[in-house]
């Protein structure tokens, strides 16, 4: 046996091994489903006739697949300002039912850091407007257990995407957090304290990996010396379908593959058990020996960095080469997890 089917055998073990272990079988996300189908109801049960023209659309409407992460003047769905306080509460609880423990926390947290910026920016002008309530619920469709319908929930840095047929998630991309600043490196009066840092593993653990790699590895991984600005294809209804680039997953030693492995379960754990198991259950039927790693910038905090991570089945992306608010360089991070087969429950090219 060659050394490079050595390699490839080592790396499926250890993937299979390890899925095995913490349970990465067929899984349908019935549990998450059912939940937000209750939730979404109680939550339009809750609002009056004009919120509701607001909050409600049709399965089949275009604004479905429209999404965002920059700040905007005006977006689809009803803002949680404009709800009472049991409004809000039903919000929350569907936020809550359509995420894990760690990505509600994320979210609600995601949300709070407008509060920072605002904090921050205080005083200048001209400036995109910031509110921890100007987060948007949208529902379209009938949430009803024998029905198909989608939900949108979106802000400033989170843009969270789904579909729900038959109380099954079958769609739960886009998935966008962001994060400004990476870390809080400033003391303010808001409730975000010094020190806070929402996407750390995401960050962390690719460092760790891209200092793990030896020259010839870094050789195929680094795609460019400088990272790109922003994610590809930000608010498109598809994710890109350029070939993945960078170092397989083959390539990798059995060190290597656990900390890929951490970093991608990184991204799933943002979404219920059910959903994240789905998520990678067809990353292990599409063969995660397809994975590719890649690397664009410099490999330490401060200064601008980039990575993707794309199978047949999905692709994370991360940057962070923007100033945050206060300034500090590299330290405004926006990620992602879309599906490489179609966002939105749409297959690509329909």
């Amino acid at each position: 046996m060659s050394k490079s089917t050595q390699t490839l055998v080592r790396t499926s073990l250890v993937l299979a091994i390890v899925a095995i272990n913490i349970g990465w079988f067929a899984y349908r996300a019935s549990v998450t489903g059912t939940n937000m189908t209750k939730s979404a109801t109680a939550f339009l049960e809750s609002l009056d006739d004009d919120q509701l023209k607001t909050a409600s659309m049709g399965y089949d409407d275009e604004q479905r697949l429209g999404w965002h992460f920059i700040p905007k003047k005006e977006r689809k769905g009803l803002q949680i300002k404009h709800m009472n306080a049991g409004q809000r509460k039903t919000a929350l609880k569907l936020l809550q039912d359509c995420m894990s423990e760690a990505g509600f926390k994320t979210a609600k947290t995601i949300m709070e850091m407008e509060g920072l910026l605002a904090a921050l920016e205080k005083g200048r002008s001209g400036g995109p407007i910031r509110d921890t309530e100007r987060y948007y619920f949208t529902v379209f469709g009938k949430a009803a257990a024998d029905s198909k319908w989608g939900l949108s929930i979106e802000g400033h840095h989170m843009s969270l995407n789904f579909v729900v047929d038959n109380n099954e998630v079958t769609s739960s991309t886009p998935t966008f957090f962001a994060a400004n600043p990476g870390v809080v490196m400033n003391e303010t009066e808001s409730s975000i304290k010094k020190g806070t840092r929402i996407l750390a593993d995401e960050e962390l653990l690719a460092f760790k990996l891209i200092q793990m790699l030896d020259e010839e590895q870094l050789k195929v991984a680094v795609i460019a010396d400088k990272a790109p600005r922003e994610i590809r294809a930000a608010g498109e209804a598809q994710p890109p379908q350029d070939a993945a680039v960078g170092l397989a997953i083959s390539k990798l030693t059995k060190e290597q593959v656990n900390v890929i492995r951490k970093l991608v379960e990184a991204y799933a754990a943002w979404l219920p058990e059910d959903v994240a198991m789905e998520r990678m259950e067809a990353i292990r039927e599409a063969g995660p020996v397809k994975i590719r790693f890649a690397w664009a910038g410099a490999k330490k905090p401060g200064i601008g960095h980039y990575y993707r991570i794309q199978g047949p089945t999905f692709l994370i992306e991360f940057v962070n080469t923007q100033p945050d608010a206060a300034g500090n360089p590299a330290n405004h991070i926006h990620c992602v997890w879309r599906d490489m087969k179609g966002d939105f429950a749409i297959p690509v090219g329909k």
